[in-house]
C-alpha cells in the first residue's frame, strides 16, 4: 500500500508480449511464419570465453538441454551432486523452448560424480575439466544461433534486402520477450514490488524481476531512438560503448574519426539500465535530454527511484548489435538463419525485423 499521505502509484497494464509493438528499424517485417515450432528450430551454442584450467574445486560441465530452462538444469545438477543450488554456476540463461549447449560449473572439491544417470532425451552431460572459480553470469564470449523459421509466406526479395541491412547496419538491441516472463509475469511482480504491494522476494527472483524492469526501461529508450531513426548514430553527449571491450567513451559532435568508427560498428551508442547515478558514464546534452524524455512517463520515475534507493547501480547497454557471420538458406517454405551475437543480446531482435509470428 502507498505510504500515508502519498499519492497512489501509477501502474501499467502489460500486454502478453511487451515486445510485440516495438518499432523495427528496417522498414517492417516482410515475412510471416513460425519460430520454435520444435525445440530444434531454435539452436543456441555458447561460445566459451576460456578453457578449463585443469585444476580447482569447480567441475566444469558441458550440457546439451532440450525443453528445459537453465535454472531447472542447475537445480537438477545440484540435487544429483548433493550440493546447494548456489554451488552451481552458469554464464547465461537459455530458453526452455530450444535445443541449447551451455556450460555449468559445480563446486565439488575432491569428489567425483556419475552424471550418466541424468542423461535422457532432455539432458546430456559431458565433463569438460576443472576450474578454479565458479562460472559467473556473462562469462562467455557470445552465443551462436541456428534458427529455422517455418511456414514462411511473404516477399522473399524484400526479406533478402532486410537481411542484408541487418548484416551491414545491425539491429536494435532490444531485450527479448523471454526477459519479461510468461505473460509479462516478471514485470507484473516488479511493479507490485515498486508499489509496495509485494514486500520480499528470494534473491534469484529479485534479480529476475528487477532485471525485467530495467530491461523494459531500456527498451522504451531504444524504441524512441528507433522511431527517430538515430538508434545507430551518435548524438551530441552520447555515451559510446566499444563493440568488443565494452569500455565507455563520451562523444562530442564533430569528432570525425569517432563518427566513422561508429559507422563501422566499432563503437555503439548506448542506453540506460537505470539505477544509482555516478557508477558509470552518463549522457550529456542532446543524448541526455532524449533519454530523460523517454523515461519521464509515469511510473518510470518511481521505478528508477526504487532501483536507485535499493542499491542497484546504473549501467549502460549498446543500442545496436551487429550479428556476426550472418548467412541464410531458403528451404522450401522455411528460412534457416545462422549468426552469432555477443552476450546478453537476443536472437529475436533480428527475427522481429524479418518476420511477424503467425497467429495460432
Amino acid at each position: 500500500m502507498p505510504e500515508s499521505g502519498s499519492a497512489p502509484a501509477a501502474t501499467l497494464v502489460f500486454a502478453e508480449d511487451v515486445t510485440r509493438d516495438l518499432p523495427g528499424a528496417h522498414g517492417g517485417a516482410p515475412l510471416c511464419g513460425r519460430l520454435k515450432a520444435e525445440p530444434e528450430d531454435f539452436q543456441v551454442e555458447e561460445i566459451p570465453l576460456d578453457n578449463p584450467e585443469g585444476e580447482g574445486e569447480h567441475l566444469l560441465l558441458g550440457v546439451r538441454k532440450r525443453g528445459l530452462d537453465t535454472l531447472e538444469v542447475a537445480r537438477r545438477l545440484a540435487r544429483h551432486a548433493g550440493v546447494h543450488r548456489r554451488a552451481v554456476g552458469f554464464a547465461g540463461l537459455k530458453d526452455r523452448h530450444a535445443l541449447t549447449w551451455q556450460r555449468f560449473s559445480v563446486h565439488l572439491p575432491g569428489s567425483e560424480v556419475d552424471w550418466s544417470a541424468l542423461d535422457d532425451d532432455s539432458l546430456c552431460i559431458a565433463v569438460l575439466g576443472r576450474r578454479r572459480r565458479k562460472l559467473r553470469r556473462g562469462e562467455l564470449a557470445g552465443n551462436r544461433f541456428t534458427l529455422r523459421l517455418r511456414a514462411i509466406a511473404g516477399d522473399r526479395e524484400a526479406a533478402e534486402a532486410v537481411l542484408a541491412a541487418c548484416r551491414h547496419q545491425g539491429v536494435p538491441n532490444y531485450f527479448g520477450a523471454q526477459r519479461f516472463g510468461r505473460g509479462a509475469s516478471n514485470l507484473i511482480r516488479a511493479q507490485a514490488l515498486f508499489n509496495r504491494r509485494l514486500r520480499r522476494l528470494p534473491p534469484e527472483q529479485l534479480r529476475m524481476v528487477t532485471s525485467a524492469a530495467r530491461s523494459y526501461l531500456f527498451n522504451a529508450v531504444l524504441a524512441e531512438r528507433v522511431q527517430a531513426g538515430d538508434w545507430d548514430r551518435a548524438l551530441p553527449g552520447e555515451v559510446l560503448l566499444h563493440a568488443v571491450e565494452g569500455r565507455a567513451l563520451p562523444f562530442s559532435a564533430g569528432t570525425g574519426e569517432l563518427e566513422a568508427a561508429v559507422a563501422r560498428g566499432e563503437w555503439h551508442p548506448s542506453g540506460p539500465l537505470p539505477g544509482r547515478t555516478g557508477h558509470c558514464l552518463a549522457p550529456q546534452a542532446e543524448a541526455a535530454e532524449r533519454e530523460a524524455a523517454a523515461l519521464a512517463r509515469p511510473p518510470f520515475p518511481q521505478w528508477i527511484d526504487w532501483l536507485a534507493g535499493h542499491g542497484f547501480d546504473a549501467l549502460r547497454r549498446s543500442l545496436r548489435v551487429l550479428p556476426e557471420g550472418l548467412d541464410w538458406d531458403w528451404e522450401h517454405d522455411a528460412l534457416v538463419l545462422r549468426f552469432a551475437l555477443p552476450p546478453g543480446s537476443y536472437a529475436t531482435a533480428l527475427v522481429r525485423e524479418l518476420m511477424v509470428p503467425e497467429r495460432t
